[in-house]
């Protein structure tokens, strides 16, 4: 593909204007798109170079120079602050309304290079069909904005590491890099998408942190115990709390001191100010330790978080992934379920399903709902949700999509009409996964959700699109991308759900 994306030309800013103009005119685009402003006019020429984070940042704080800094930030502390927003939430300097416009022209101009990478699969010269490549592969909708745009995640992970002041036992998140070894850990108290809840607990982790005598985990070789902090909250105000330590050459007596010295802290010491609905423990030898490699242990409290979401009572365990937005999350799961398009005759196949809520959400409009995903604790929650709200037309399998997909599709090509949905990680789809959904004729509409359309997940769409190919082994008749709908699920981030339609 590098080879490919080196012959896609750069559009001037002047046709772009043109063409916007000539979409507004259809009513294709909504008002914001209609009337784009300077700031993101100028932004588009670099959204599609790969560093869009970096770009967003730097503009927010060359554009923003005369604006005067919060007043709750002192000068020291408020530098560190403001540098760590400006990483992890890059767009926080910007009223939403700007973020929405930004986002827009980003996924759309993600979508241009997207219908230039397809042009040239089927042979067209973009070098030379310049209004062509200009043009959009699909419908694009307008941005649907989330209904939370503050303190909106419901899952935060807080690292330890040294403070701007030096003090290794410092909880928040990173700046810096590993590689240029100038790594600095800064409280997440100003971050606009962290909720105070779990910057508290956070603060009352680092309490502990410094009044225990075991040193945190830097570094693996380089010994120390303490490591990350995960926080989980739902909508009720319920809070799970996971700490993440490396047992290092402790033994069981050793390691059951510091489980009931932490359990202790947020019972009945300091830590219970938090008011945590659930603690859990996880000795962890490696950077990232599953359940079934390293089991959670429950010190206290309620095993699982429910939440309320589109009807449904649903339960999460620790382990399990769970969209960080929860009111975003109802947006998300009703534009799929609207794409999707399923009826009394169809089966709905979930493929990295998670805790199951899409399916389950759509399960009623459907003839069965089949759910494929990796993580074994959110399997179980999804035939929990299931069971619990009366879903007798599921079902749930654990493992690797691309070893599931192919054996439950066989099944299927008996003229029963399928509909897939697909929410895969950052990494994407594997090619198997890809090559079974092609050749399974029953599958006349796929609902892609992505939420960094970049890497392998535009070569799955590629693969879904392109023509046949024995040497690939795609030999279905290819997708075709009928609508795009961007949800945004990340305030003052660049990040957005793009939701994808497809059809043959």
């Amino acid at each position: 593909m590098a080879g490919l994306k080196r012959r896609v030309p750069m559009h001037s800013l002047r046709y772009f204007i043109s063409m916007v103009g000539l979409f507004s005119k259809s009513g294709l685009l909504p008002w914001y798109a209609r009337n784009p402003p300077g700031w993101s006019q100028l932004f588009l020429g670099t959204v599609c170079k790969g560093d869009f984070t970096h770009v967003v940042a730097t503009k927010c704080q060359k554009g923003q120079k005369s604006q005067k800094k919060p007043s709750h930030l002192g000068p020291l502390d408020g530098s560190w602050q403001e540098r760590l927003a400006d990483v992890v939430t890059p767009l926080w300097r910007l009223s939403y309304e700007e973020q929405l416009k930004v986002k827009f022209e980003a996924q759309k101009k993600i979508l241009q290079r997207l219908e230039s990478y397809i042009q040239m699969l089927n042979g067209v010269n973009v070098t030379t069909a310049v209004p062509k490549s200009e043009s959009l592969p699909c419908l694009l909708h307008p941005i649907i904005p989330s209904p939370v745009i503050n303190g909106y995640r419901n899952k935060s992970t807080f690292s330890v590491n040294r403070g701007p002041d030096g003090n290794p036992k410092t909880v928040g998140y990173y700046l810096g890099t590993w590689r240029d070894g100038n790594i600095v850990c800064v409280r997440s108290n100003n971050l606009k998408n962290i909720p105070e809840k779990h910057s508290q607990v956070a603060q009352y982790y680092e309490v502990f942190l410094r009044q225990s005598p075991l040193e945190p985990c830097l570094v693996f070789h380089e010994g120390g115990y303490w490591r990350e902090l995960i926080v989980r909250t739902n909508s009720q105000g319920h809070t799970m709390a996971i700490i993440t330590f490396h047992p290092q050459k402790l033994s069981q007596e050793e390691l059951h001191v510091q489980k009931e010295t932490v359990k202790e802290f947020f019972i009945r010491g300091p830590g219970a100010a938090c008011d945590l609905t659930s603690l859990y423990f996880q000795e962890s030898t490696m950077t990232r330790c599953s359940h079934q490699q390293s089991p959670y242990q429950l010190l206290f409290g309620e095993p699982y978080i429910f939440e309320e979401l589109l009807s449904l009572k649903i339960r999460i365990s620790p382990d399990a992934f769970f969209q960080i937005n929860t009111a975003g999350a109802e947006m998300l799961y009703r534009t799929v379920g609207e794409l999707t398009g399923v009826n009394s005759d169809t089966i709905l196949l979930d493929i990295c399903c998670g805790t199951g809520v899409i399916g389950l959400s759509l399960a009623q409009h459907t003839s069965q709902v089949l759910g494929i995903e990796l993580v074994e604790q959110a399997v179980e929650d999804a035939r929990w949700t299931a069971a619990f709200n009366g879903i007798t037309n599921s079902e749930f399998h654990t493992g690797r999509a691309e070893k599931i997909l192919p054996g439950l599709l066989k099944s299927k090509e008996d003229g029963q009409s399928v509909v897939a949905v697909v929410n895969p990680a950052r990494a994407g789809l594997h090619y198997k996964v890809i090559q079974a959904i092609r050749n399974c004729g029953a599958i006349r509409t796929l609902v892609f959700v992505s939420c960094k359309l970049h890497g392998e997940s535009t070569r799955n769409i590629i693969e879904l699109c392109c023509p046949p190919d024995s040497a690939k082994k795609h030999l279905g008749e290819p997708f075709v991308l009928q609508q795009a709908v961007p949800v945004d699920l990340f305030p003052h981030t660049p990040h957005c759900e793009l939701v994808l339609l497809f059809t043959r």
